[in-house]
C-alpha cells in the first residue's frame, strides 16, 4: 500500500527536488528512489566525481531519470552561497529540499569559516542553504498550490549531546570537546532548526512542511573516522542495524507520502513519529539557535 500511494502521488505530480548530500551511502540510495519515482533530483555534494558516479548508477537503473549534479561544500559558506546561486540561476522550481550530508565523531578542527567542523557541517551548513533556498520554494507553492517539504535528517545520536544542548559560548573552542558530544549537538541543532523553522513558516501561513529523521544505524562512510569501534560494536549489537535502503526509507516516506500532508514539526524513526528528547523540544533553545545561527554567520561571512 505505501508503495502504490508513493508511486501515484508522484507521478501525478512532477517533483523537483534538492539533496544535499546525494552522492553515497543513504544519500545515493534516497534519490534512486526518488528518481524512480519521477522527481527530477539535484544532487549538491563536494565530491562531484563521486556525486557524477552516482548519477551514472542512478541512470544505468533508471534510463528516464532526470538528474544533475551541483558541487556544494556545507563546510564552507562561500560554497554554499555559490550553490543557492547556481541552482536559482537554473529557474527551476523547488518542491523538496532533503538535508542529508553530514560528517562524524571528527578529531577536534575547524571549518575554513573558523567554526567547529561538525557543527559548521552538520546544522550551519544547512541552515544556511535552506534560508537562501527558502524563497524559491515559497515561489514555487504559490505557483503550484503544492506544498514544499524540507527534511532534515538528524540522528538518534541527538540524545548524546553537550549539558544544556548547545555549546553557545564556546561553539569553537577545542578546550572540553567531545567528537561524541560535538555530534550529538550538530544533531540536536539539525531537529531544532526543523522545529524553529516549522514554526516560523506556520505563523506566516506558508504552505511548507519541516520534519527531522533518524535514519538508524547504518554502516556507511559516515563512520570513516571511528569504522573500527563501529564494527566491533555492530558485532554486538547486530540486530539494530540497517542496511542502506532500510535507512532511507524514512526519509523518502517524510518527503513523499501523502499521508504526512500538513504534518510538520516532527520527528520520524522507523517511518513513525516519536518523541526527541527534551532539549528538542525546547522551544526556547530552538529560538536562541536560530538568532545564534544567524549571528554566527553574519560574524564569519565576507561581503
Amino acid at each position: 500500500m505505501f508503495e502504490h500511494h508513493v508511486l501515484h502521488f508522484c507521478l501525478n505530480v512532477q517533483f523537483d527536488y534538492i539533496y544535499a548530500g546525494g552522492a553515497s551511502g543513504i544519500g545515493l540510495e534516497t534519490s534512486r528512489v526518488l528518481a524512480l519515482r519521477g522527481v527530477h533530483v539535484i544532487i549538491g555534494a563536494r565530491n562531484v566525481k563521486a556525486a557524477n558516479e552516482a548519477k551514472k548508477t542512478i541512470l544505468t537503473e533508471i534510463e528516464t531519470a532526470r538528474v544533475d549534479v551541483l558541487e556544494l561544500d556545507l563546510c564552507s559558506i562561500r560554497s554554499i552561497r555559490a550553490f543557492a546561486d547556481n541552482f536559482i540561476a537554473l529557474n527551476l522550481p523547488l518542491n523538496i529540499l532533503i538535508n542529508n550530508a553530514g560528517i562524524m565523531f571528527c578529531p577536534f578542527q575547524l571549518s575554513q569559516d573558523g567554526i567547529e567542523v561538525q557543527f559548521a557541517t552538520n546544522h550551519i551548513g544547512h541552515f544556511l542553504l535552506t534560508e537562501l533556498l527558502l524563497d524559491k520554494m515559497k515561489n514555487t507553492v504559490k505557483t503550484t498550490g503544492i506544498q514544499g517539504r524540507i527534511v532534515n535528517l538528524s540522528s538518534i545520536a541527538h540524545t548524546h549531546c553537550y549539558k544544556n544542548g548547545i555549546r553557545f559560548d564556546h561553539i569553537n573552542a577545542k578546550e572540553g570537546y567531545n567528537d561524541k558530544r560535538a555530534y550529538g549537538q550538530s544533531k540536536l541543532a539539525n531537529i531544532l532548526h526543523a522545529n524553529e523553522l516549522s514554526r516560523r513558516l506556520q505563523e506566516g501561513g506558508v504552505n511548507i512542511t519541516v520534519n527531522s529523521v533518524h535514519p538508524g544505524l547504518i554502516m556507511t562512510p559516515l563512520f570513516r573516522h571511528s569504522a573500527v569501534l563501529m564494527n566491533f560494536l555492530k558485532f554486538f549489537s547486530f540486530f539494530l542495524w540497517k542496511n542502506v535502503p532500510q535507512g532511507a526509507a524514512t526519509t523518502c516516506y517524510v518527503a513523499l507520502h501523502p499521508r504526512l500532508k500538513g504534518v510538520t514539526a516532527k520527528y520520524f524513526v522507523d517511518c513513525n513519529e516519536m518523541t526527541p528528547s527534551s532539549y528538542a523540544r525546547d522551544e526556547a533553545l530552538a529560538r536562541k539557535l536560530w538568532d545564534f545561527s544567524h549571528k554566527l554567520i553574519n560574524s564569519v561571512s565576507k561581503p
